[in-house]
């Protein structure tokens, strides 16, 4: 476990030392691993309140037990990156456990789970000037078009802005693109083909440049015609801990062989598995790349 004395010993008293953590840490060499893919933790749900794994509703809610499953993560062969909030990768820089590996900041996380203005999703994390003055490799944004809520193009704008200027730095745009509505108050995202299709198209017109624009999509249904919609490279995200391990692993390796698709971006179902270890599922994941 990470000793809790140690940060706080640094957050109180030097906070300084987290800059110069970042300055000091040793950026990877490429953006792939050593299978040729990306393979990278995700750890930026509680910024949205979303700290549910699987039955637990709380099960995210203890920062240092989050942090020791996502070091364990970074920690097995073959995964090359990680993507989370100042504060949870701030806590990874002062444990030492970021160098060699891909860092993506997420930018919009305003957009609380379960909240009226869940579809304005403001950019209240990172921007593109302090995801290239950390020396991160690039920041994640969270694209959710509701049809019926003006919110949405307040953040199709924001998003859009994003994008060029993470590109004006020459850092990965990472858009996660869905069609959403709202279902009895609570947002759901439609997971069929024509939606995701829909979704896509618009994510990879964004900005003033797709040159360093990436998506990050689901696995759904007739994903060889999803994903015949771009030419941007994808990385298949993880989702909710699925019931049917056994299910989610075939769907992700199946993706995996489509073209565009460059690897796995996986949070809860790894962190969390529904049964054995962090480490197993892990190294399941890694397998299929």
């Amino acid at each position: 476990m990470p000793d809790l004395s140690d940060l706080l010993e640094a957050r109180t008293r030097r906070p300084d030392a987290i800059a110069a953590a970042a300055a000091a840490r040793k950026r990877p060499g490429s953006l792939f691993g050593p299978h040729g893919k990306l393979m990278i933790i995700a750890a930026d749900h509680p910024a949205r309140g979303a700290l549910r794994a699987g039955a637990d509703p709380l099960a995210m809610a203890n920062r240092v037990e989050l942090l020791d499953r996502i070091r364990t993560a970074l920690a097995r062969p073959g995964v090359n990156g990680v993507l989370g909030t100042p504060d949870i990768l701030e806590d990874l820089l002062l444990l030492g456990g970021l160098d060699d590996k891909v860092v993506i900041g997420s930018m919009n996380r305003g957009g609380l789970a379960g909240t009226s203005f869940e579809m304005d999703d403001r950019f209240t994390a990172y921007d593109a000037g302090s995801i290239a003055a950390a020396g991160y490799e690039g920041g994640k944004m969270l694209l959710r078009i509701d049809p019926d809520d003006p919110g949405t193009v307040a953040t199709l704008q924001a998003c859009g802005t994003a994008v060029a200027e993470l590109a004006g730095r020459r850092r990965m745009a990472m858009v996660e693109p869905f069609i959403s509505h709202r279902v009895d108050g609570r947002v759901r995202n439609d997971l069929t083909a024509e939606a995701m299709i829909r979704a896509m198209t618009v994510a990879a017109g964004l900005g003033t440049t797709s040159a360093y624009t990436w998506l990050k999509v689901p696995v759904v249904d007739d994903m060889d015609r999803v994903m015949a919609a771009t030419t941007l490279p994808a990385l298949i995200l993880g989702g909710e801990v699925a019931h049917d391990a056994e299910a989610a692993y075939a769907n992700w390796g199946k993706a995996l062989r489509l073209p565009t698709v460059q690897g796995l971006v996986i949070g809860r179902s790894l962190l969390y598995p529904a049964s054995g270890t962090v480490a197993d599922a892990v190294d399941r994941a890694v397998g299929l790349l």
